[in-house]
């Protein structure tokens, strides 16, 4: 669209509309894209995305698992004496933002299961890729905390890693019940200190301890492992969950990063299309994350 006319339709054009729009034309080209390809190039699992996006509208999740989760199925209590809303997350509170609608919730908390599913390409664990009671866990882009409180009992220890304190809040409620063993630290990951961020190498050699990282910050997973330099020089063992779908070419390129570092590096299975990322382009599919070992 001309550069001129543009800020005229996001005006004229409410963003759900935007929205469709931008979800229909996405999906034309990726029919096109995956019926374009040689035989020998449509693996199964783009010829299961290609079968899924003929017969439906276009996803993050182009798998049928979607159908199983509704917001309306959640069910969202108040807590009386702080007055945050929450959800049971596997019988405990998992606790949002105090200006959510009880409407948001529902449909954050779903996306959130949707995520983890077992056939997930975002799901952070796997039958061979999993948490001990040894592991000391650094959930760097904690938002809600979901993950890090699904294997709360799992761990010897977490550090959170979230800026927004709106979520800060709503951190501390959730893990009240072991709070002597989580940290929460209120500063973005970044290569620079200030107080703000915090370089994630200077917090690993203070702590000492950190052997399992999951990274889900927005597309901002490369200026995290620009802070990674004297891990990375180190011979540590660690554990990394690092998501890739946020742009381009973050799987090639953090694949090459990690390999280069000695880590064993595998790709999450099967693919997302992240139709938010206005740069998105062929190949369209995306994997979720890396699960890479030292």
């Amino acid at each position: 669209m001309n550069k001129y006319l543009f800020p005229v339709y996001r005006i004229l054009v409410p963003k759900t509309v935007r929205t469709i729009i931008l979800k229909k034309n996405l999906r034309k080209k990726i029919l096109g894209y995956l019926t374009s390809l040689p035989l020998g190039e449509l693996s199964e699992e783009k010829k299961e995305i290609l079968n899924f996006l003929k017969n439906n509208e276009i996803r993050i999740f182009p798998y049928s698992f979607n159908d199983n989760y509704s917001p309306e199925e959640i069910e969202v209590f108040t807590d009386g004496e702080n007055g945050l809303k929450y959800v049971l997350q596997e019988g405990k509170r998992l606790y949002f933002k105090r200006r959510w609608s009880e409407a948001r919730i529902k449909r954050a908390y779903s996306d959130l299961m949707r995520e983890q599913d077992p056939e997930s390409p975002h799901r952070y664990l796997s039958d061979s890729f999993t948490v001990t009671g040894e592991d000391v866990l650094a959930d760097i882009g904690a938002a809600e905390g979901n993950f890090s409180l699904a294997v709360i009992d799992k761990v010897k220890k977490v550090y959170l890693f979230e800026y927004e304190r709106e979520w800060a809040e709503a951190l501390r409620a959730t893990f009240a019940p072991w709070k002597d063993k989580v940290e929460i630290v209120n500063k973005y990951v970044a290569g620079h200190e200030d107080e703000s961020h915090v370089r994630f190498d200077k917090f690993y050699s203070e702590k000492k301890d950190i052997t399992f990282l999951k990274i889900d910050v927005d597309g901002a997973e490369s200026e995290v492992l620009g802070s990674f330099d004297d891990i990375f020089k180190s011979d540590d063992k660690l554990k990394i969950a690092l998501c890739t779908y946020h742009k381009n070419n973050d799987e090639k390129d953090f694949t090459a990063l990690l390999l280069s570092h000695r880590f064993s590096v595998t790709p999450s299975k099967r693919y997302m299309i992240h139709f938010y990322d206005k740069q998105i382009k062929e190949p369209y599919l995306r994997r979720g994350l890396l699960r890479a070992v030292r």
